[in-house]
C-alpha cells in the first residue's frame, strides 16, 4: 500500500452510493478523506477486524468476500467507483463482516470511522441514502444466497450470474455486452463452483451461442435463450 496523500479535492461521479448522496454531503466526506493507490490483490481489511475506516472507491474495483477457515471463499460483490466499502461496520461499530481486496489497481479515499460519523452528525439527511444502500446490499446478498441454495446446477447458477452482471451492460443489435475480466477461479467463488466447472460451463455456453467473447468483453446475444438455463 502506498502512503496516503493529502486530502482529496475531486468529486466522484458514478452510479454508486456516493453519487446518490447530496453534493454537500459527498464533498464533506471527501474533504475528510486521504487518498492511497493500491496494486491488485491488496487486502484492505479482513472479516472480524475492528472497523476503523471506510474506503471510497475512486477508481478500480474492490472484491468483497467471506472466507472459511479451510480456505474456501464466497465472493459477495465487486464494489466499483463511488462505492463506500465498510459502510455497515462503520455505522454499527461491529467488526468488518467481510474481507475487502483490490481486484485491479485502485485509488481509494480512506476516511477514519470517527471522521465519517462526525460528517453524518453534521448532515443527518445522509442517513436515508445510506440506509437505502444497506437495504440494496442486503437484497443482493439474499439474491446470491438464493441462487447458491436453490439453483441445482452450475449452468443454472452461472446463467443467473451472467444475466445479473448484464443489467449494467451496453445493449446493441448484437446483444448485451459487459466487461468480463475475472478469472474462472473468481467466477467460481461467486457461485460455489470449481474453476474447472466454470471453464467447462462457459465453453458449453459459447458452443450453444449463448455468449461470445471478444477480449475481456462478454456479449449475450439473446438474454431469453440464456434465461432458459436458469429454469433447468
Amino acid at each position: 500500500m502506498n502512503d496516503p496523500s493529502s486530502n482529496m479535492e475531486t468529486k466522484v461521479s458514478s452510479g454508486e452510493v456516493l453519487d446518490r448522496l447530496q453534493p454537500v454531503v459527498a464533498q464533506a466526506l471527501l474533504s475528510n478523506a486521504r487518498t492511497a493507490s493500491y496494486g491488485p490483490g491488496v487486502v484492505l481489511f479482513s472479516e472480524m477486524e475492528a472497523a476503523e475506516s471506510v474506503f471510497v472507491v475512486l477508481s478500480g474495483d474492490v472484491k468483497l468476500s467471506i472466507n472459511s477457515r479451510d480456505g474456501r471463499r464466497l465472493i459477495l460483490h465487486i464494489a466499483g467507483k463511488g462505492a463506500i466499502v465498510g459502510l455497515a461496520s462503520a455505522l454499527s461499530g461491529a467488526p468488518y463482516e467481510m474481507t475487502a481486496e483490490t481486484l485491479y489497481p485502485a485509488k481509494l479515499g480512506i476516511i477514519g470511522r470517527n471522521e465519517f460519523l462526525s460528517v453524518l452528525l453534521r448532515h443527518p439527511e445522509a442517513y436515508q441514502t445510506l440506509i437505502a444502500e444497506l437495504s440494496r446490499q442486503f437484497t443482493k446478498a439474499c439474491d446470491q444466497l438464493r441462487t447458491l441454495g436453490l439453483s441445482s446446477s452450475a449452468p443454472q447458477k452461472l446463467a443467473r450470474l451472467l444475466l445479473d452482471w448484464s443489467e449494467n451492460g451496453q445493449s446493441s443489435e448484437g446483444g448485451t455486452r459487459f466487461r468480463f475480466s475475472l478469472t474462472h477461479q473468481e467466477v467460481g467463488e461467486f457461485i460455489g463452483a470449481t474453476r474447472e466447472t466454470v471453464t467447462r460451463t462457459l465453453s458449453e455456453f459459447k458452443s450453444r451461442h449463448l455468449i461470445a467473447f471478444q477480449g475481456s468483453t462478454l456479449t449475450i446475444p439473446n438474454k431469453i435463450a440464456l434465461e432458459s438455463y436458469t429454469h433447468c
